[in-house]
């Protein structure tokens, strides 16, 4: 049987950013493990999941929890490290 852990890691990406998926689509794990390795199959799909993680922060400072978005910001961190694509203004063909 596949379990949450295999989900998360066979979608590309780690567990605090399928965290950050679910947050801002409101889905569990499972799903959000589906979607983030759905959107790392798509053009632009990167810059898909780089925008929710940076309403994630913006929505945890709205609240005043400045140690969620400080745990977001290294979320994001990490994931434009493992995944340039996502960066501002980085062009792939």
């Amino acid at each position: 049987m596949i379990g949450l852990e295999d989900c998360i890691a066979m979608c590309g990406l780690e567990p605090d950013e399928v965290a950050a998926i679910c947050e801002h689509e409101h889905i569990g794990a499972v799903p959000a493990a589906a979607l983030a390795s759905y959107l790392l199959h798509q053009a632009h799909g990167a810059d898909r999941i780089r925008t929710m993680i940076i309403d994630d922060i913006h929505g945890a400072v709205d609240r005043g929890e400045a140690k969620h978005a400080a745990e977001l910001v290294a979320v994001l961190r990490h994931f434009l490290h493992e995944h340039p694509e996502a960066a501002v203004g980085v062009e792939v063909d």
